[in-house]
């Protein structure tokens, strides 16, 4: 069997696997006005109806936190919101007609189009300084004695194709100099406690974990620890299906939400005991002392002046999937829609950043 049948096996066990809570959601807001090419500009008035179907749980606390829901409301924005979040339960409601946008990674775009779902990046964030603030470290099974990427070699790696913890993993080999022939890679979907549990279980010694989910691991069980990756890992999208973006009301709608959710991260950095209370404790389940150290490891947001930076780093990313994959090559700005760009960065004022930040 080729590399790119096992890839594409793969993300499509990932699909399977995925639990998408979508049973509540409906194709009702699938179209809302006539057509628009991808080349025009964006429309300045949302039409009567229009409704977005939103994946985007963490944004949409912080939108209703900082009173943004109101103001999406007054321009006739109507939001369904849906808990979803991730490639794997996007990319299954995706192609159900369930939803017209959802946050993510960078990886499920590539995915998307890899798999035959068509989609637009509408949205980018980064993390100032994301070296000094992963988005991940590596969770080590108790007992094991990994210190660094070299001692990855020999050892079981949980690996989701579809998802950006797997293009992660790729990244950590290529620059501990390892190949995939030198660890055994499990295939495991990164959803809820997957990868906590295979952990403590020993079925994995390794798994990129979440800063907020590093804490409940480490004092789940005893003995285990974590290590820095020291790969750049804050690549943020929210993205949304073609036709949702080519649909005239929802591409007026999607303008306004773009603005209404920079402004949402803004006020992140700029609350963050408030943020740290509504998210991390209220809605993740953290202790407050647990909450308070997620917001530090995490860092501030930052919204860039422009995505040129984030759209190159996507192209590499893209080419190391496709090589090590065997998926085909492809031009990612296929996949990016840099209308929302001058949305994004507009919303932002004089708060974007720039440079290596960006």
């Amino acid at each position: 069997m080729t590399n790119r049948a096992h890839s594409l096996r793969r993300a499509a066990a990932a699909l399977g696997a995925a639990i998408a809570a979508v049973g509540g959601l409906t194709a009702c807001g699938s179209s809302s006005g006539p057509s628009l090419s991808l080349t025009a500009a964006l429309p300045d008035r949302v039409p009567s109806g229009t409704v977005l179907r939103m994946g985007d749980p963490s944004a949409q606390i912080a939108i209703q936190a900082a009173g943004l829901d109101k103001q999406l409301a007054a321009e006739g924005v109507e939001i369904q919101w849906a808990n979803i979040s991730g490639g794997p339960d996007s990319i299954k409601a995706f192609r159900g007609n369930q939803l017209d946008c959802s946050s993510v990674a960078d990886i499920p775009s590539l995915f998307a189009h890899w798999t035959g779902t068509s989609t637009q990046i509408v949205f980018q964030s980064v993390t100032v300084d994301p070296l000094a603030h992963p988005i991940y470290k590596l969770g080590i099974a108790p007992g094991d004695d990994i210190k660094t990427l070299s001692d990855l070699k020999g050892k079981k790696v949980a690996y989701s194709a579809g998802q950006a913890q797997g293009a992660l993993v790729l990244r950590l080999l290529q620059k501990a100099g390892l190949t995939k022939n030198d660890v055994t890679l499990v295939d495991l979907p990164s959803t809820a406690s997957t990868y906590n549990q295979a952990l403590g279980s020993h079925a994995v010694d390794v798994a990129p974990l979440g800063a907020s989910t590093i804490v409940t691991y480490l004092k789940q069980y005893p003995g285990s620890s974590a290590i820095d990756t020291g790969i750049r890992d804050d690549a943020s999208t929210l993205y949304c299906l073609t036709s949702s973006v080519q649909d005239a009301g929802k591409a007026a709608a999607l303008r306004d939400y773009v603005a209404a959710r920079t402004k949402a991260l803004l006020w992140e950095n700029a609350h963050p005991d408030q943020w740290a209370q509504l998210y991390y404790e209220q809605n993740q389940g953290l202790s407050a002392a647990d909450a308070q150290h997620a917001v530090q490891v995490k860092g501030q947001i930052g919204i860039p002046a422009n995505w040129t930076n984030a759209d190159t780093r996507l192209q590499a990313t893209a080419d190391l999937l496709a090589e090590d994959q065997g998926n085909a090559k492809f031009d990612v700005s296929t996949i990016v829609d840099t209308r929302f760009a001058q949305v994004e960065a507009a919303a932002a004022g004089s708060d974007v950043v720039t440079g290596d930040a960006s």
